[in-house]
């Protein structure tokens, strides 16, 4: 598989199906290469992966699916210390690979299933542009007959939030579209924060859509929950201290990076919000507070 065909099934994997995530899209792209790949001895094999987790990065530069890829690894490559057969070592990288997707695949509705328990009847809900995992715990307490009315942030420079209001009007629930700058005015009718995350970082904190950190910044202030929904698979190996520490290549579309010389023109499509104004996570592997995060960071990539 060279640079062309993998771009291009990444890009038909992502195309196929609205409601997967890039990462997982990305994941697919992995095992298929894998299986693809006519590498003869074990370390070529790992470093042809690498390549193409590189490639991708250079298509989608979210944290999503450099922390999936990165996951995906450690999680098959670890096959090649028990196996010395080269094609015994394969194929159980491939068993690992399509076990590694099923897991993720599961994610979602784990998530939906720990947060819907927290919202309770007649609650007013304020979320940030279009997130597949909030919205999955959306429909979830919807399934429930749960009375509830969401407000949505328009999220520019995309307007991503309108997308998320159409789909909500899909399910029946009440919800209203404000702009970006009436978080604050909005914040004391609501009675809970959920947010989905682009990456969680070693801290505790989280890489997410812009406008998210003056989200919990006013959340805090008006001392309402702050709760984020996300997949295990974004949990990242960074620890930001403030927005410049945030790596540019996270910052930017990977279009941008290629054709922009001069990025201080640029707006950053992620902020980073830090642990200290998150209430809990809520992940796959449990519900977590920020200080809880590095632990579950140590165990997926240990």
């Amino acid at each position: 598989m060279n640079e062309e065909e993998l771009v291009e099934y990444f890009r038909a994997q992502v195309g196929k199906d609205p409601d997967m995530a890039s990462a997982v899209a990305a994941i697919r792209t992995l095992l298929e290469f894998l299986k693809r790949d006519k590498g003869e001895t074990i370390l070529g094999l790992r470093e042809s992966l690498t390549w193409a987790t590189a490639c991708l990065k250079g298509v989608d530069s979210s944290v999503a699916v450099s922390s999936g890829g990165e996951l995906f690894l450690r999680f098959i490559s670890l096959t090649s210390l028990e196996h010395q057969d080269l094609s015994r070592c394969k194929k159980v990288m491939e068993e690992r690979g399509e076990l590694f997707l099923e897991k993720i695949s599961m994610s979602r509705n784990k998530v939906a299933k720990l947060c819907h328990t927290f919202i309770k009847d007649g609650a007013k809900i304020l979320t940030h542009s279009y997130s597949r995992v909030v919205l999955r715990v959306l429909e979830k307490a919807a399934a429930e007959k749960k009375r509830f009315s969401v407000y949505v942030t328009e999220s520019q420079p995309d307007a991503a939030g309108r997308q998320m209001a159409e789909t909500l009007k899909k399910l029946n629930v009440p919800v209203t579209v404000v702009l970006d700058a009436a978080v604050g005015y909005v914040l004391e009718k609501v009675d809970l924060v959920i947010v989905g995350a682009e990456g969680v970082v070693e801290s505790g904190g989280i890489i997410n859509k812009i406008g998210t950190y003056q989200m919990a910044l006013c959340s805090k202030a008006h001392n309402k929950p702050f709760y984020v929904v996300a997949e295990s698979f974004k949990f990242v190996r960074l620890y930001p201290l403030n927005q410049q520490d945030v790596p540019d290549k996270f910052k930017y579309k990977a279009d941008t990076l290629k054709s922009v010389k001069n990025l201080s023109e640029e707006h950053p499509i992620i902020d980073y919000t830090p642990p200290s104004l998150i209430t809990l996570l809520f992940t796959d592997l449990g519900v977590l507070t920020p200080s809880a995060v590095s632990d579950e960071l140590i165990k997926l990539y240990l």
